[in-house]
């Protein structure tokens, strides 16, 4: 089908992010963008150093909100961000590489830096045969 994107939605005190895909795995790829973009401009970007990222929950939810905390973890300690997510879901385990660069602030500009995830709107769900992950994020 090829509807993969990504939103960011408004929240009162911080940024609400979206991620749509056909499978659980290409939404949550989304999602990881569209956080990216919260920080800074995505095509600035370049996905040069890779990682793996592994995240073992009980249910969509949870395993949506602790691979978004995976992801600032290591944004916060390598001081990079991602531009390429690649990740698979089976069941409740979720296998990602992820590819980005460390920051460079003149080229990069970010705007915010990412605190956490939050429970706040937190949701995994399928709608109009596509996968929807959403959460709000704490800037």
């Amino acid at each position: 089908m090829g509807t993969a994107s990504w939103e960011h939605f408004e929240h009162k005190a911080d940024i609400g992010i979206r991620g749509y895909g056909d499978t659980l795995g290409e939404a949550f790829e989304q999602i990881a963008l569209a956080m990216t973009a919260v920080v800074a401009d995505i095509d600035a970007v370049d996905a040069t150093t890779e990682l793996s990222i592994r995240c073992s929950e009980d249910s969509d939810d949870t395993l949506l909100f602790a691979w978004l905390n995976a992801l600032i973890y290591e944004m916060a300690t390598r001081k990079m961000l991602f531009s390429r997510f690649d990740v698979e879901i089976n069941e409740t385990k979720l296998n990602a590489s992820v590819a980005g660069e460390p920051i460079e602030i003149a080229r990069h500009q970010p705007v915010v830096e990412i605190k956490g995830a939050t429970y706040t709107e937190l949701a995994v769900y399928q709608a109009n045969g596509q996968w929807v992950a959403q959460c709000v994020v704490d800037v």
